[in-house]
């Protein structure tokens, strides 16, 4: 899921931005630093980066295709248009007009 070299990197640098009293810890706050980092970051709901460039090409193919077919519906829909213009229903009217058995 998370990638420990980052979060051994991030706890580096962390430590390193530490006063100079406070690094003089030395491993006990690295280490510290390291499992609050994980499991802060184990809370969260992340992906790695592959996953996440996996599915933008996935979000990028399905947008071409909804495109492709969008000017397909149109293409198809323009040749099929008759001379008459077709009125549609709204639900809505529908529901407000009385029936035959008021």
């Amino acid at each position: 899921m998370i990638d420990t070299k980052k979060i051994e990197q991030l706890a580096r640098q962390v430590h390193d931005a530490m006063p100079q009293g406070i690094r003089t810890l030395g491993d006990d706050v690295e280490k510290k630093i390291r499992q609050v980092l994980q499991a802060q970051l184990g809370r969260m709901d992340l992906v790695n980066r592959e996953e996440f460039d996996i599915q933008t090409q996935v979000l990028m193919r399905t947008r071409e295709k909804l495109t492709a077919l969008e000017q397909r519906l149109a293409a198809l829909e323009s040749q099929n248009t008759p001379d008459v213009p077709v009125v549609v229903a709204d639900a809505d009217a529908q529901d407000n007009k009385p029936s035959a058995a008021e």
